[in-house]
């Protein structure tokens, strides 16, 4: 390899180094050894540190420990007279610039105020997020895992124009990647060119601005760190573990914009360690052998309008896109994006004018494949700013339709015309909600390529399901007044049928193995009483997952013979569970959370623990960040249940489940809540009400104690104690 890029990265490491040592000299000098550092809500300590090392730094003093690591894998400048195989070398001084970064940013954490935003997308005042959260990292890290977001781009430095960054934003986000942006040169980056475009960014919209100092490309691979920590079974202090895991799942690489000194050099040398290569635009040197990344570690000069492109030719990323013939970029990328009120060109549906959305089966001649008809107003004929009604009809026809797939089907109308850019839709069947920008509309986006979008992707992602599908789209008050009702009738004849099922109903469950990518021994078991535990998949969307692939991870059980009707215990199962967790699990109860539970992959809503001295279990979703009464907040508790592990005591759930009259019926039900977490008790409170009523019990939620008047089990049990919890009468649990 090339003796100039390793003596750049080299000596940006040791720069790095330097710096850090000043700093936390002054850290200790201005706050202290014993002052608390940390990435603000998370469980994991510092990323790169507790990753790579297994160090579980809590203080200032603590990253004196780190700065001892760094320096002494700092290798010599290469002499000039002298050649060596510096690759390695190079490596050294990369993992060395990591830990440099991470002291830096984590005494940045230590200001007053931060430098960062802990939110999870910008606001007028502060464009830099920082670290990501705990929230953050299990929402988005599971994406890297199933496929949804195929990779991330760390993006640094400056484009040439505000025109580039923006062309080149869009296109990753075409692409599904995550975009990742740090390091200002010159006072100029990446970031700040798409805030001067209006360009939305954030989590949301996957273009995520770390901060513009250079050590703040360290995110980006502590993120990458948590995904082979949280999703991939690596422990602290594994890092081959670690290291490997993201070479062979997680699919980045760096885009080096702009001038790149020494330290971008060290920053690229410290992404070669995960096997995510560098493609810059500039012409820097080359390391173009194959050895720790998949093909080549360094390419440049690449064109601005090939990098995008000759970056994932390099990383050996898959990307499968189904062309959508619509104006506007499309993809999931831009399904977190919101239009405010001034940048709206037309408001359909919402709170101010009707909406629905409906699909329903027909004959086969009854459909035209690919008609799409707008009855009311288009685009063109409507006024800027006008709020319009909404209804979306669809009907599909095909020999392997089924009634129970239409449901199915018209709940990815949200996904679906939600990714392409410049158009808002929320909601679903008839509280729908849509805004098309302005933009959009300059750019021709119409009323019909709501069809379009849907026509598109309903073939690509269903079509084994169905033959073919039209469109009509209606956006005058008289229709969509008369067809709503004929909607809402079919949305409680849907709702009736399937709130009708019970377990007992059918002789067949479904699984799910979709996370075994990451929990190879976790099973799901989907019933009709238990949707899957991610939230994601009920026992009739594991029916159609498997009509649409029949070899796919959604596959058919026959219960067979009844073990234990009152544990949830079948021979069917337990011997599927047994064969696909190799042959690990033996024994499965669906209603125990006590006994053989199910296991957890790590995507739940939510875990549910027993707290021992109240007789009675506690619920914590995964968008709360508090401590909880077991002792541990979310994170902490999702790695002791998570990982395909069964863990008597510990169970991960849907939120869906909580209301289900199997919800831990082994054990008494719903009667053994006495803790959860307020948001959560707020928005579970009318299924909760009326399973109390049914149990006889009046004024329920209320019993059950929040993070309002209880954080510890102690305190848990006075609250429970005086408001005459049932659980504090039930038997034992243990």
């Amino acid at each position: 390899m090339s003796k100039l890029i390793a003596t750049r990265a080299i000596r940006g490491a040791h720069k790095l180094v330097a710096r850090a040592e000043r700093e936390l000299k002054k850290a200790f000098e201005e706050k202290g050894p014993q002052t608390r550092v940390e990435f603000p809500n998370t469980g994991y300590y510092f990323p790169i540190s507790h990753g790579m090392l297994g160090l579980e730094i809590e203080t200032v003093g603590g990253l004196k420990e780190l700065l001892h690591e760094a320096q002494k894998l700092l290798p010599p400048l290469p002499e000039e007279s002298l050649w060596v195989p510096y690759l390695g070398h190079t490596l050294d001084a990369g993992m060395a610039t990591l830990f440099a970064d991470e002291i830096i940013e984590a005494i940045k954490y230590t200001q007053n105020p931060l430098p960062y935003l802990p939110e999870p997308n910008p606001n007028d005042d502060m464009l830099w997020l920082g670290a990501a959260n705990d929230v953050i990292m299990r929402e988005r890290g599971i994406e890297f895992v199933d496929g949804t977001a195929p990779g991330f781009a760390a993006c640094v430095g400056y484009c040439p124009t505000n025109e580039d960054a923006v062309r080149i934003a869009r296109e990753l986000q075409e692409k599904n990647l995550y975009v990742f942006m740090s390091a200002a040169t010159n006072g100029k980056s990446m970031a700040r060119q798409l805030q001067e475009e209006g360009i939305q960014m954030g989590w949301e919209t996957r273009l995520v601005p770390y901060g513009d100092d250079v050590t703040a490309t360290v995110h980006s691979l502590g993120f990458a760190t948590r995904v082979a920590l949280s999703f991939g079974g690596a422990q602290p202090g594994d890092y081959q573990r670690v290291l490997r895991y993201n070479k062979n799942r997680v699919f980045a690489f760096v885009l080096a914009l702009g001038p790149v000194d020494d330290e971008k050099h060290a920053q690229a040398a410290g992404a070669i360690n995960y096997g995510f290569p560098t493609i810059s635009e500039t012409d820097i040197d080359q390391i173009l052998p194959t050895g720790i990344c998949t093909y080549e570690h360094v390419v440049s000069p690449v064109p601005l309008d090939k990098i995008v492109s000759k970056a994932i030719e390099v990383r050996g990323l898959k990307i499968t896109i189904t062309k959508v013939p619509i104006p506007v970029p499309y993809g999931p990328a831009f399904q977190g994006e919101r239009i405010r009120k001034e940048d709206m060109y037309v408001q359909l549906a919402g709170q101010e004018q009707p909406g629905f959305e409906f699909l329903t089966t027909r004959e086969l001649d009854e459909v035209e494949d690919g008609k799409i008809e707008v009855i009311g107003p288009e685009i063109d004929d409507v006024e800027e700013g006008s709020k319009i009604p909404l209804g979306i009809w669809v009907e599909v026809a095909g020999r392997e339709m089924q009634p129970d797939f239409e449901p199915i089907l018209e709940r990815q109308i949200h996904d679906l015309i939600n990714a392409a850019n410049g158009v808002f839709h929320m909601g679903q069947r008839d509280i729908n909600w849509v805004r098309i920008s302005k933009e959009a509309k300059e750019k021709g986006f119409k009323f019909k390529h709501f069809g379009s979008i849907l026509h598109a992707k309903f073939h690509g992602e269903f079509g084994k399901i169905f033959d073919k599908v039209q469109f009509t789209i209606y956006t005058r008050e008289k229709e969509v007044l008369e067809l709503i009702g004929i909607a809402r009738k079919v949305y409680q004849m849907r709702d009736e049928r399937i709130a009708g099922m019970t377990d007992e109903s059918v002789d067949t469950f479904y699984s799910c193995t979709l996370c075994q990518s990451f929990a190879p021994n976790h099973v799901c078991i989907i019933t009709p009483e238990r949707s899957g535990l991610c939230g994601a998949y009920n026992w009739l969307d594991g029916k159609a997952a498997h009509q649409i692939d029949p070899t796919g991870p959604n596959q058919p059980v026959e219960k067979a013979k009844e073990i234990d009707d009152v544990k949830g215990q079948w021979q069917g199962i337990n011997e599927f569970v047994f064969n696909n967790s190799h042959k690990t699990l033996e024994i499965f109860n669906a209603y125990s959370i006590i006994e053989f539970p199910m296991t957890s992959c790590g995507c739940f809503e939510c875990i549910s623990c027993i707290l021992p001295s109240t007789n009675g279990i506690m619920i914590v979703y995964r968008d709360y960040i508090g401590m909880t009464p077991v002792g541990m907040k979310f994170s902490t508790l999702a790695g002791t249940v998570g990982g395909g592990v069964q863990t008597p005591g510990f169970v991960g759930h849907s939120k869906h489940y909580i209301g289900s009259q199997k919800f831990i019926s082994a054990e008494g039900g719903i009667k053994r809540i006495v803790w959860m977490d307020k948001a959560l008790k707020e928005e579970m409170k009318p299924v909760l009400e009326a399973r109390a009523k049914e149990e006889g019990i009046h004024g329920f939620v209320d019993m059950i104690a929040d993070e309002t008047v209880s954080v510890t089990e102690e305190e848990v049990l006075e609250y429970i104690s005086k408001k005459n919890h049932p659980a504090l009468s039930m038997p034992s649990l243990l």
